[in-house]
């Protein structure tokens, strides 16, 4: 226990953005997705230092558990690796099961994570009516990406790194999460559709999609209720479509005009 402890404190004195090498994904795309499967990402194009993974304590394992080195090493170090192998194999997967996709199917928001090609992370919000998130098959599901603020943080960090987690939470009625991650693609909304025809053609408040997020499903898992308030839609007053600052609360945090590094005042954005 003594040298896992010595492994634990070696690896957290690391910088944060060097990340042990991404697990391979499992399951195979059925024939008629083999268009959309996923490639390597490219090389990191920051110079960061790289770090060795730490060794798995099941690295003997016949089959690889689902997670991390790092999760395992941290299992054995602080005794919750039978807790964790019991939850491995009583609530993981590595695909959707029936329960999961009427679950998804049903959801008006989730919250996206994301990283480059370094590390550096980024979490988002997407939401839409029930249903707005597709499950392709049980190894796939896809959202919709549309017109936003320009930035594409989440779509940048998947065109270098296809990881992905995604979180969807009842937040109404059974107070219950539903984790899905996997390895993500960018995909053009009409090259989605020449693959899967089925997909809706009608959007809420007419937006139509200008691409989509393809995600193959690594692990898939529940996130308990203990701890999710629980909540009550209600009708509210939005304002869609405009770019109007205030109507959007783009700049609630009165962040405009403050100083920072690459801050061009009264520059023309080329």
């Amino acid at each position: 226990m003594d040298e896992f402890r010595d492994t634990v404190a070696r690896v957290i004195s690391q910088p944060p953005s060097a990340l042990p090498d991404p697990l391979p994904p499992t399951g195979t795309a059925d024939e008629e997705l083999l268009a959309l499967e996923l490639s390597e990402p490219p090389p990191p194009t920051r110079s960061r230092p790289a770090l060795e993974p730490p060794a798995d304590p099941f690295a003997d394992e016949a089959v690889r558990l689902p997670g991390s080195s790092g999760e395992h090493l941290l299992q054995c170090a602080y005794g919750t690796e039978k807790r964790a192998r019991r939850f491995y194999d009583d609530q993981v997967l590595d695909h959707l099961n029936p329960q999961m996709k009427e679950f998804i199917g049903r959801m008006e928001l989730a919250f996206v994570a994301t990283a480059d090609a370094g590390g550096e992370c980024d979490s988002s919000l997407r939401a839409g009516p029930p249903g707005f998130i597709e499950v392709l098959d049980d190894h796939h599901l896809a959202y919709p990406e549309y017109r936003g603020n320009g930035v594409l943080a989440s779509l940048g960090n998947i065109s270098e790194n296809p990881h992905i987690g995604i979180l969807m939470v009842d937040f109404v009625t059974d107070l219950i999460g539903l984790h899905v991650n996997g390895r993500a693609r960018v995909v053009e909304d009409a090259e989605l559709r020449a693959v899967h025809p089925a997909l809706p053609t009608e959007f809420d408040r007419g937006r139509t999609p200008e691409r989509w997020v393809v995600v193959q499903v690594v692990e898939s898992y529940v996130h308990c209720r203990k701890h999710i308030p629980r909540m009550a839609p209600v009708l509210r007053q939005r304002s869609w479509g405009t770019d109007d600052v205030k109507r959007k609360g783009g700049d609630y945090f009165e962040a405009k005009g403050t100083p920072r590094p690459w801050h061009r005042v009264n520059a023309e954005v080329r």
